[in-house]
């Protein structure tokens, strides 16, 4: 059988035309996920780099149940039009203990991976209540419950703890049973702003790295 008459055969059989198409299309993604299993630098924190802690972790949980992610993206790519508008682009050692990451690709907001710090905890909570109180031709929703309600409402930090602990996040049983303590008294609101406060801060306001990248890549 010559590869034309083997071509209209595929074509004529559904079944085998399926299979041929899962068969190339998963040896391209074998090729594409395979090394990046093997690649440390992808599973290697930077030296910056720490594991949440109990009040961002719950803030990093409101901002996924709120939908903040659908919005805003956290990943700044290494283009110059990038870095100049959001900072220092995105480190793959920033995210070891992202789970799941939320990079994201659809920016109906500015991408918040280098917010932490710029502003005060009270600009964070005036936008959070009422965004036009200070970015009046902002289209974001307002979050005002945010305030009203206790950060250790679900009252399982020390689950989500003792889980990511085994999935090798650095936790010690202190860190674990100290959790529920560093939640007493903490709005949603506070936990929220906990977590976008420390977005992007394993590398500092005014790190010029990615001018390196692109000398080297004009060198090249």
């Amino acid at each position: 059988m010559n590869g034309l008459d083997l071509h209209h055969r595929l074509e004529k059989n559904i079944g085998l035309l399926i299979f041929g198409i899962l068969f190339v299309t998963s040896i391209g993604g074998l090729v594409q996920v395979l090394p990046s299993l093997y690649q440390k630098s992808l599973i290697t924190p930077g030296v910056n780099t720490h594991v949440y802690e109990p009040l961002q972790l719950v803030g990093r949980d409101i901002y996924i149940r709120e939908g903040c992610n659908t919005c805003h993206s956290q990943q700044i790519r290494p283009l110059v039009a990038e870095v100049e508008r959001y900072g220092s682009y995105s480190r793959a050692d920033e995210f070891v203990y992202d789970r799941p990451f939320l990079w994201g690709s659809k920016r109906t907001g500015p991408d918040l991976h280098r917010i932490g710090g710029k502003y005060s905890d009270d600009w964070h909570r005036l936008h959070l209540i009422n965004p036009r109180d200070v970015v009046p031709r902002s289209i974001m929703p307002s979050y005002p419950w945010l305030e009203k309600r206790q950060a250790n409402n679900d009252d399982d930090i020390v689950a989500k703890l003792s889980g990511l602990q085994r999935l090798g996040h650095p936790y010690t049983q202190d860190d674990i049973n100290n959790a529920p303590a560093a939640l007493e008294g903490k709005s949603e609101m506070d936990a929220l702003i906990a977590y976008l406060q420390v977005l992007g801060t394993a590398y500092p306001e005014g790190d010029l790295s990615w001018l390196i990248y692109y000398s080297q890549e004009i060198c090249l």
